[in-house]
């Protein structure tokens, strides 16, 4: 780790070019590619560097640390050094980059720094030009626009008094210093909980003579920080000598030399956290040796207990979710000290840090055992306690308030389960905020967490990949053409869903073949689903079968219509089209695996066809068995495997887990689609497994009552598929493989989220997001 400084501040972050990679016509794709490449570089380096911005703020409490052996003397004189060299020209002390919003934050430290001073006797000049800062911009420490550091009410009133105590006159108005002591009061007299004891334990440079030091000590970590702060930790040995914190600020020193940040250590949290960036950027393809690493040494940490994950919700909750998703063996009862009475006696708690809980909640979404109660009640408090601040705050007029509201609505909006990559790529990209400052007691930020690289490579990546996106859809309409498929007038024309679903999911360039068949094979499960459901008789569905099943008739002679003959020609063209190039990919023609994928999806569907004409009622399960694969996911899913990279042995195509994995993501679909369109079939006279819970139950069964019941057996579908597909041990289905089942989950889950998702308007803008409109840099 290293700190950037305020006079070297606008050279500490990388340079970067503001015409590189910014739109996506440049006039050479030389150029782009030369950006494209740089960026990459620079972001491998920040995995193993980490730069966080230095705090004067905290430097200056550092520096008023009276030596153990001299109580005249500073026991940190290089930090008192650093202020005498690091006043900016306007007087003031602060953030790196100054904001017209962070003016709170630069009077808090810009005071810290002047009773640093002051406490030495030194810089009376550096003094002076403070003073008149403060004096000039008093007025915004009233201002409820401004982001406000932790504690300042307190924080700040408790330095005008010290102030006081070194005899030092500040240029303000005893009416506005009464103001800043009864806002202080009504803080200080506030209820008691153990939270509102941590927050005055963190805060205790503001209390100063008149803390429990005792009480803070309760607080003291095995690093002999409290809190992991600087601020609250030299506050803590100005009044109380302990040997714990006399070692921390010295090792900080040691590491920094002449100043510190407003959090240390920080090492886990910014590095996940460029995980998380890469990943939901869309660009993590590029750094899979740098996240793999990252990944290793936080499990390292996770399994010896360390304070910085343990001891922090959003650092805890971060690890464990990307732990979890990338396999690691990670209990959930590492969250157990974050249940909602625990949260709300904490720091965090008493602070409502929205960050927190949107980590925890996304966290708990993570359950792939069925005795996880504990992630169940996380999800059900963390979820009310967001939509309460959302309504609560649903007008704000502050930006930076509208800011994290806007990441709490698409933590409630999109949950992971039904969140397609590239809509989650672009919504990341279009909300990135390449400037986060972050504010504890003083503002920080830090290359790993906001950086113009990651933005420039992920628009870069995205507009890249649609231009591919959007050939391959101009490739499946002529293939509609030559096949006639746009000549059956019973067919829904579905194919820019379909292919969507495609693209939404499988997203890079190289996995064309394996798009262009979960594409292809999409059109075609429609197209059959209508002509079994509407457009075709009895004989011309037993003889599209026979065709399938001998696949080497003459069809002029053998199709009975047209219809039959335009189908059949072209699933028999795709099938055989599939089987060969999969020869490239898996050394073998898979020819008549698909031919089976397809039979058992026709012969389900003449099950269902043959029912409805005998008006027949099956039972729930003989429904369920037929189904699952009536739902006609199997020509979609199974083929696609073939092109997603490892080779598929028989043995693992027959598995039982290969099995399992089809039948749970195709049961959570037909029921996703049974319960969206029981009202619509029940009209029409069909059905289906709403309709035969309620034929097959009680006369007190109800259609709400058959829905929850489906709901909760969804549910279940849905987290064993998750832990399938996260399992490595006893599995021998390849993880590539197996993620996309969970992506066909995904795209179910959102295209039933409301209603029918292929009559959905919101899916028609989602089609142009992922394939047409490509992410211009001006318009972030």
């Amino acid at each position: 780790m290293s700190l950037f400084h305020p006079h070297s501040c606008s050279n500490s972050f990388i340079s970067v070019s503001t015409d590189c990679g910014a739109n996506p016509t440049a006039d050479t794709n030389s150029s782009n590619d030369l950006c494209f490449k740089d960026s990459k570089q620079r972001i491998k380096k920040m995995f193993n560097q980490i730069e966080l911005s230095v705090s004067s703020y905290d430097t200056a409490w550092v520096a008023m640390v009276p030596s153990p052996t001299s109580h005249r003397n500073p026991c940190f004189p290089a930090c008192l050094n650093w202020l005498l060299d690091n006043q900016l020209p306007n007087g003031s002390w602060g953030p790196c980059r100054p904001h017209p919003l962070l003016i709170k934050d630069t009077l808090s430290s810009t005071l810290a720094c002047v009773l640093a001073l002051r406490r030495w006797g030194v810089g009376e000049e550096h003094m002076t030009k403070g003073l008149r800062f403060i004096e000039s911009h008093f007025g915004s420490a009233s201002d409820e626009s401004q982001l406000t550091p932790i504690g300042f009410d307190i924080i700040f009133s408790g330095m005008v008094e010290y102030a006081k105590d070194l005899n030092l006159n500040l240029p303000l108005r005893s009416t506005d210093i009464d103001a800043l002591f009864h806002k202080r009061d009504l803080q200080l007299r506030r209820e008691n909980s153990k939270g509102r004891e941590a927050y005055l334990a963190y805060v205790s440079e503001g209390i100063g003579k008149h803390q429990d030091w005792e009480m803070v000590m309760k607080y003291q970590r095995k690093n002999g920080s409290l809190f992991n702060s600087p601020s609250a930790t030299a506050a803590t040995l100005s009044h109380l000598p302990n040997s714990g914190c006399l070692h921390y600020l010295t090792a900080l020193l040691d590491k920094f030399e002449n100043a510190v940040p407003t959090l240390h250590p920080f090492h886990v949290f910014p590095r996940l956290c460029m995980v998380e960036t890469v990943e939901s950027l869309g660009i993590g393809q590029h750094f899979r040796e740098e996240i793999t690493s990252v990944l290793d040494e936080t499990y390292r940490c996770w399994l010896q207990g360390e304070e910085e994950i343990f001891l922090d919700l959003p650092t805890c909750a971060l690890a464990f979710r990307i732990l979890r998703v990338n396999g690691y063996d990670v209990s959930s009862e590492a969250l157990a000290g974050f249940a909602e009475e625990h949260f709300f006696n904490s720091l965090g708690g008493y602070l409502k840090d929205l960050d927190a809980v949107i980590e925890l909640f996304r966290a708990s979404q993570m359950i792939i055992h069925p005795n996880e109660q504990l992630l169940e009640k996380h999800i059900s408090w963390t979820s009310h306690f967001l939509k309460q601040e959302l309504s609560n705050t649903s007008k704000c007029a502050y930006k930076h308030k509208q800011n994290i509201m806007q990441k709490v609505n698409d933590a409630l909006e999109f949950p992971h389960y039904a969140s397609l990559e590239r809509l989650v790529y672009r919504r990341n990209i279009v909300n990135y905020d390449v400037d986060d400052t972050r504010m504890l007691k003083s503002s920080y930020s830090s290359l790993s967490i906001g950086n113009k690289d990651f933005l420039r490579l992920a628009v870069e990546d995205f507009n890249a990949c649609q231009s591919v996106y959007h050939e391959e859809l101009k490739q499946l309409e002529r293939w509609v053409r030559e096949k006639r498929l746009d000549k059956l007038k019973f067919a829904r024309q579905k194919l820019a869903y379909c292919y969507f679903s495609a693209a939404a999911t499988l997203c890079s360039p190289q996995l064309s073949d394996a798009r262009l068949t979960w594409a292809k094979n999409g059109v075609l499960t429609t197209v059959v689903d209508d002509f079994f459901d509407v457009g075709g008789s009895e004989d011309e569905l037993l003889n599209l079968i026979q065709l399938v099943e001998k696949h080497d008739l003459d069809v002029s002679i053998a199709c009975c219509s047209e219809e039959v003959e335009i189908i059949y020609s072209a699933l028999d063209n795709t099938i055989s089209e599939i089987g060969e190039k999969a020869i490239a990919w898996q050394g073998r023609n898979i020819k008549t695996h698909v031919s089976e994928i397809w039979l058992d999806l026709l012969r389900s569907m003449l099950q269902e066809a043959q029912w409805s004409k005998e008006k027949a009622v099956p039972t729930v399960n003989e429904y369920m068995r037929n189904g699952y694969i009536s739902f006609a996911l199997g020509p979609i899913i199974l083929p696609a495997l073939y092109f997603v990279g490892p080779r598929l042995s028989e043995a693992v195509v027959k598995s039982g887990e290969y099995s399992l994995l089809f039948r749970h993501v195709s049961t959570c679909g037909r029921l996703l689609n049974d319960i969206h369109s029981f009202k619509r079939e029940s009209m029409e006279g069909k059905l289906n497994a709403v309709s035969l819970h309620i034929i097959h139950g009680t006369n007190s069964v109800t259609e709400d009552h058959v829905n929850q019941e489906l709901k909760h057996l969804i549910e279940e579908r849905r987290r064993e598929l998750h832990r399938l597909v996260l399992q490595k041990n006893d599995s021998i289905v390849p993880r590539q493989c197996k993620e996309l089942f969970w992506k066909m989950n995904k795209v179910l889950h959102l295209f039933y989220m409301k209603d029918d998702g292929f009559t959905s308007h919101e899916m028609a803008n989602a089609v142009k997001a992922v394939i047409h409109e490509p992410i211009l840099v001006d318009q972030l």
